[in-house]
């Protein structure tokens, strides 16, 4: 080999020490603002059930009417592929593993609700509810009937409500420390959040329940549900929901948006209160911008067209539901609300379209991207990021197999999670 040949530098290595100590604090605060995705399981939707009629039977019962409504309006692959407009090769694969997933996992997250759905009712009524509800759901991760996701949507911090609501987070929570401890499977949702006091507020209830209890600091986190115009643009013209985040302390999982509550009050009319609605893509882009790279979820919000009622009724409810899911899912907004069993076929009819139909491209893509990778260092992870992120969502809900993404890539889920979550994985990332 011959001599390398010596470069020219105009500054002495102080210059770089000097500007890497002025950034030290800014490093340190783009790592703990900006984690990047915990590389966890994201639900596809959330189901609610409000807290007087959540039962044991629950969730086997909606899989139940899921598939009944499935088997009288769509009884095989061709007549669901042709209400939804699914490609013909897709049909069987989709509606074979939509029966599949109804059968095995109808609900991948469960909040039971002490709000809107439940209303107001006598303490002492909901008193017990709540301490039911504890009680069933530490039976149901205690037997494996649970849902991979459940907890509650207690009342909000608000003056009228906010003694109640504290109360049945701590008659919840309480009830589950009896009965064996918090499930890793927990989930809190605060509705109605306006300011980012209010999430300071709650934030420092959980504080004081995990010090009750000698919980770890942090154990217990939430999802805040964004449904008021104050949330997504302050009296003094900052985002709040992105003080809000922060005022979760790294609590905060995910943001929710809430599609009736926030459209009436931008004004929008009953008729045209819907998730495609304007007002709705300009909140939730603003929930989008905030979260990202923060390690917090946005999950979209519902319909409530129903599927009932004769079969080109339910058709059209379906068409709307599968369209709105597609929708968001292009827009990168992963979850969604379902308020019906029938809107479970479609929830995971879209979800499962979308990831099948993309699986070859995406695959075949990360693939060429590795084959042209030197051992662990990515001249573009964003690409890597991106490609299978998307191959891991479509593992974790159903929509694609681990043996055939694996055949497709030559990659095994610990190496597409290293992709995912370089840091984590403690890869070499650089700058092309």
């Amino acid at each position: 080999m011959g001599q390398q040949e010596k470069v020219a530098t105009s500054l002495a290595g102080a210059v770089s020490e000097e500007i890497s100590a002025s950034l030290t604090a800014v490093d340190a605060e783009l790592a703990r603002r900006y984690p990047g995705d915990p590389g966890t399981r994201q639900p596809v939707h959330t189901v609610y059930v409000p807290g007087d009629t959540f039962t044991a039977d629950t969730i086997r019962s909606w899989g139940g009417q899921a598939l009944r409504i499935l088997h009288e309006h769509a009884p095989d692959a061709a007549s669901f592929a042709a209400v939804l407009g699914i490609p013909d090769e897709l049909a069987a694969p989709v509606h074979d593993r939509v029966r599949a997933k109804l059968e095995r996992e109808p609900v991948e997250d469960l909040r039971i609700d002490f709000e809107d759905g439940y209303g107001p009712r006598p303490d002492a009524e909901e008193d017990e509810a709540a301490a039911r509800a504890a009680r069933l759901v530490s039976e149901a991760y205690g037997n494996g009937t649970a849902a991979p996701y459940m907890g509650i949507r207690m009342k909000c911090m608000e003056a009228a409500v906010r003694d109640r609501g504290i109360r049945t987070t701590d008659i919840f929570l309480t009830g589950l420390m009896q009965a064996g401890g918090l499930p890793d499977g927990l989930v809190l949702t605060l509705p109605k959040v306006t300011y980012p006091e209010q999430v300071t507020a709650f934030v420092r209830l959980l504080e004081a329940f995990e010090q009750a209890h000698g919980l770890p600091a942090g154990r217990l986190g939430f999802e805040i549900q964004i449904e008021t115009s104050q949330s997504i643009l302050a009296a003094d013209g900052t985002a709040a929901v992105a003080r809000m985040i922060d005022a979760a302390q790294g609590r905060v999982t995910g943001l929710h948006y809430g599609t009736f509550d926030y459209s009436a009050c931008v004004g929008v009319s009953a008729a045209y209160q819907a998730g495609d609605h304007p007002a709705a893509d300009h909140a939730k882009a603003v929930m989008q911008v905030a979260a990202a790279g923060t390690g917090v979820r946005v999950s979209d919000g519902s319909t409530n067209v129903l599927p009932v009622g004769p079969t080109p009724q339910v058709h059209e409810a379906w068409r709307l539901h599968y369209g709105l899911t597609r929708r968001a899912l292009a827009r990168a907004y992963y979850q969604g609300w379902d308020m019906h069993p029938g809107h479970l076929p479609t929830r995971y009819a879209a979800v499962y379209t979308f990831y099948r139909e993309g699986l070859e491209q995406a695959a075949a893509r990360l693939a060429a991207y590795v084959a042209e990778a030197d051992g662990d260092v990515m001249d573009e992870p964003a690409t890597a990021k991106a490609l299978s992120g998307y191959l891991l969502r479509g593992i974790d809900c159903g929509a694609l197999d681990t043996a055939e993404v694996a055949r497709l890539t030559g990659l095994t889920r610990a190496e597409l999670d290293g992709f995912t979550s370089p840091r984590r994985a403690g890869l070499t990332v650089t700058a092309p």
